[in-house]
This record gives structure tokens, C-alpha cells and sequence, in this order.
């Protein structure tokens, strides 16, 4: 991988999902939680906020299944804030749903989406008194969505039909004959103008957070799932781009091959894509959807990047992914445009984690991408371990103690038996004090241009704090900060000092990707 010489080039940050913020009914917003904790990153010298997607969920909360690659989730539009602009009542803030009642270190997502329906509502209510600016510029945005049809309908028809997936709705319907389409738009007009608007405010509010963000200077590094849910808007919309029939059967879904971790492998079931057609219309849904994501954040990491090498196939009867099959994906075709589109700078980080080949690699290292490097996975004995601290070289890395899909390190430590933990007690030739901060400090030693570390880490919670267990359901992504106390601001204070000691600099998003760009 080509290096720089900048010392620029490394910096902190903090991965903090919106819907954790504190200081806000149900879930973060986009409101005053987020520009509280954009001036907390600024005033400690941290210089990324690392999310996950901004993407409405699925019912279990998760992101990464969302009925929409292009929309942003209804349940972060702040209340607060479209009152002081005159967009709302203020009588309406006592007319939505509160957590009081309940837990508030736990997101209700009932509560969540009761709140968003609210809040449509009552933005309808109000909108024909609006002044003719809002409402031009409202038409305005709208026009140039190309995604945002496709998406209040879906998200429409998904209401009338009792949340079904979109194969059971009317014939008609579900297979988006466009006459049938076009009638039924015309007699729920209000109804796609509320999933209009909350979009369009939505929009507006996040990109007051990204100038707010480029004014302190820090950098929005923001996450892209590879593939896409079945039942969601793309697919309904766009299913020759598919492996899926008309029916809403999986031709061919997503996996990956069985592993040291499952003897049957994972089974995702998402469709895979139809490559040969994007490729012959110049990838022109995978352009517009990561030219959304770019509308949003200064840095992208590309979940499952291995599949732009090749991809895990399995036939869509399958219940298990060990009947699977390599099939290789024009990946460097795709960025190649998408570098185009970015006029010669591709912000992208490669989610390049567990078994990679030596085609992936390069890949990822011929278009100029940061790769990624988990420390939790390092201390298994092996001196080649990719992740060890000695082994990370060149600063192209994002070093993580973990992500959001792994155990708190405080977790992590005490799942570890008593011999791991002597062996690594003897490597480092001292006791292993606060895991947490150890492995943080080891992140900082090295060369790699970004460490991230999750919020937990810093606060060394354990995993009673920790936001999703793969393969499980539950309490999956509702964990959040109570507030912004003491111990969160001491933490990101001492945070910003360490990266001080390991001569990390507090830079600007521009700074930063000034150094991608030449890569």
C-alpha cells in the first residue's frame, strides 16, 4: 500500500450510532444531541465521528436491513428544532411519546416510530401555512431525488398493508406495474407527501450537522452495507438488478462459506446482485446510491468489501450457506467509475476483516483505500497476526479495540481464560490495567492514520453496553449514553490528551482527505 510522509495523517475519532446520543425523547436526533456532541469531539481534539448507516431499520432495529439504501431514518428528526423554525406547534411536543417512563440507557423503537408518525402528521398539518419559499424549496430538493418516489411509496404501501413485505401486497402493486402505481399515487397524495417531508427535513437537518461539522473540523465517517434488503424499496423498484423473482423468491442469496467460526457458514438471506446488468448500464444504481451516502459524509466505509472481489452465492432454497459457490464481482470496474464520479479522490474505507485473499488486498490497495485492524482479534499467539500492533504498518489503517458488531473490550477481557490473559499480561510485561484504555494506547503507538475507538471503550463498560451480537435478536442496537456526565467528558478529554502524547493532531475533515486523496 503507497504511504505518505504527512504528518497530518493521524488523527482520533469515536464510533457513536445517532440513535445512542443522549438528551433527547426515545433516541438521539439530529438536533441539539448532535451538535452537543460535534462541539464535545472539537473542544477535546477528536476529529472523527464514525456512525453506522443513517438508513431507516428494519422491525429489529437494525440498520444494516433497511427498507431504504437512500433514505434517512425518521426517528432521528428533531422536534425541538422544527418548532424554533416555525414548521410546528409547540403545542406538539407534548402530544409525542417520551421514554420517561421507561429505561433511558434503552432505545423503544415502538416509541421511535410512534414519534415519527406523529411528527409527519403534524408537519402535514401544518404545511399549507407555510411561506412559498419553504414550500418552492421543498419542490425543489424533491425533484432532484431521484430515489425519493420509489421510496414514499414503498414506505406507504408498507403502512396500508399492515407492514407486510411488499410480495403480499395486491398483485398489482407488488410487482410495480406502473398504471396501477400511478392510480393508487393519485388517491393517497397527502399520505406520500408526509414521507416526503420527513425526508426533506430529515435532509435538512443532517447537512446543517455536516457544515456545523466542517466549521470545528470534524470529519462525518459514515457506513454503507454491501447488500440490500429483500423487502425494501430498491429491490421492489429495481428487481432485474436482483436475484430474486417476481414472486419475492431469492434466486441466489448471500452468505458466507462455512468458517472457524460456523461449520454451516451465515446465511444472510439477501438477494445477490445481477452484476452483468449493472455493468451494462454503467452501475448506474450502485453511482447513485454511494453519491447519496457522499451527500452526507466526508468518509465511507464499505461493509463486506471482500464481495467486490468475489462473492458467496448460495441457492436462494438453501437453509444453510454450505452449498455456496465463489462467483467474482467487476469490483474494480465499479470503483473505477465511482473514482471518476469522485473526480480522482475515492473516500472509501474497506471493511476488509477475517479471511481476505490476496485478490482483495489489492484491490482494496489499487484504488487508494483505507483498510481496517481490530486489536481484540490480535493476541492469539501468532507473531504474524495481521492485527498486532507491530504488524500494523503505514498509516492506511483504521485501527479499532473493536466495532459495533464485537464485544466491549471490557467485555472481551473477561471472556478471555485465565491462561490468554497471563499470556498477555507476560507479553506486555506488566498487569493488564484497564483493558479498555491498553488496548486504546496500543491503537494510538501505531503508524495507522485514524484510530477509532466506540464510546464504550472509552467509558470501559462492559457488554451490558454492547450494541449488537451478530446472529442474535433482542437488545440489539438499543443501548445509549444516559447523558453527558462527567465520566463522558472526562473520558473524551483524556482521550484527546493521549492523542496528543502519540503525536496525533487535532485536523480538519479537509486535512484528512487531503491525505486520501493521495494515496
Amino acid at each position: 500500500m503507497v504511504q505518505t510522509s504527512s504528518p497530518l495523517v493521524r488523527t482520533i475519532g469515536v464510533l457513536l450510532h445517532p440513535t445512542a446520543l443522549p438528551e433527547s425523547p426515545v433516541c438521539g436526533s439530529f438536533g441539539a444531541p448532535s451538535r452537543d456532541w460535534l462541539l464535545l469531539l472539537a473542544r477535546n481534539g477528536i476529529s472523527v465521528w464514525q456512525f453506522l448507516p443513517l438508513a431507516p431499520t428494519d422491525s429489529n432495529g437494525s440498520p444494516y436491513s433497511s427498507p431504504s439504501s437512500f433514505a434517512l431514518n425518521p426517528w432521528f428528526l428533531d422536534a425541538k428544532d422544527l418548532v424554533e423554525e416555525g414548521f410546528l406547534r409547540s403545542e406538539v411536543i407534548d402530544q409525542l411519546p417520551s421514554s420517561t417512563k421507561h429505561n433511558s440507557s434503552l432505545i423503544d423503537f415502538t416509541l421511535a416510530e410512534e414519534r415519527s408518525v406523529i411528527l409527519g402528521k403534524a408537519l402535514i398539518n401544518e404545511w399549507e401555512t407555510q411561506p412559498t419559499d419553504r414550500r418552492n424549496a421543498f419542490h425543489l430538493w424533491c425533484a432532484k431525488q431521484s430515489w425519493l418516489e420509489d421510496h414514499v411509496s414503498f414506505m406507504e404501501l408498507r403502512r396500508q398493508n399492515d407492514g407486510s413485505p411488499w410480495w403480499e401486497w395486491p398483485k398489482e402493486l407488488a410487482s410495480y406495474q406502473l398504471d396501477a402505481l400511478q392510480s393508487w399515487k393519485a388517491q393517497n397524495d397527502q399520505n406520500l407527501l408526509e414521507h416526503r417531508l420527513l425526508q426533506w427535513h430529515l435532509d435538512r437537518q443532517w447537512q446543517a450537522l455536516k457544515t456545523l461539522a466542517r466549521e470545528v473540523g470534524v470529519l462525518l465517517f459514515g457506513d454503507l452495507p454491501f447488500y440490500v434488503s429483500r423487502d425494501s424499496a430498491d429491490v421492489w423498484s429495481n428487481r432485474s438488478l436482483f436475484s430474486i423473482n417476481s414472486g419475492g423468491d431469492l434466486d441466489i442469496q448471500s452468505g458466507v462459506p462455512p468458517d472457524y467460526f460456523s461449520n454451516t457458514g451465515q446465511l444472510w438471506g439477501t438477494p445477490v446482485f445481477l452484476w452483468e446488468i449493472h455493468s451494462s448500464n454503467q452501475f448506474s444504481w450502485w453511482r447513485s446510491r454511494v453519491a447519496r451516502q457522499l451527500e452526507q459524509v466526508d468518509l465511507l466505509r464499505l461493509d463486506h468489501f471482500r464481495a467486490l472481489s468475489a462473492y458467496w452465492a448460495v441457492p436462494g432454497d438453501k437453509t444453510t450457506a454450505e452449498d455456496g459457490e465463489w462467483k467474482l464481482s467487476p469490483g474494480a470496474e465499479l470503483l473505477t467509475l465511482l473514482r471518476e464520479d469522485c473526480e480522482g479522490n475515492l473516500p472509501l474505507v474497506a471493511e476488509d476483516l477475517g479471511v481476505v485473499t490476496p485478490e482483495v488486498e489489492n484491490l482494496r490497495d489499487q484504488f487508494g483505500l483505507f483498510g481496517m485492524k481490530i486489536l481484540q482479534f490480535a493476541f492469539d499467539g501468532d507473531s504474524n497476526n495481521p492485527y498486532l500492533p507491530e504488524n500494523i504498518r503505514g498509516n492506511s489503517w483504521v485501527v479499532y479495540t473493536g466495532t459495533h458488531d464485537n464485544q466491549t473490550t471490557i467485555g472481551w477481557w473477561e471472556s478471555l481464560d485465565d491462561e490468554s490473559r497471563k499470556k498477555l499480561e507476560k507479553r506486555f510485561n506488566s498487569p493488564f490495567n484497564c483493558p479498555a484504555w491498553r488496548l486504546i494506547d496500543l491503537g494510538l503507538a501505531t503508524q495507522a492514520g485514524i484510530v477509532v475507538a466506540p464510546i464504550q471503550d472509552l467509558l470501559s463498560l462492559g457488554d451490558i453496553a454492547r450494541f449488537n451480537t451478530p446472529g442474535t435478536v433482542g437488545t440489539n442496537w438499543q443501548w445509549r449514553l444516559k447523558s453527558y456526565d462527567d465520566a463522558v467528558v472526562n473520558s473524551l478529554e483524556s482521550y484527546g490528551e493521549r492523542g496528543v502524547f502519540w503525536g496525533r493532531s487535532f485536523v480538519g475533515a479537509s486535512k484528512l482527505l487531503e491525505r486520501s486523496s493521495n494515496l
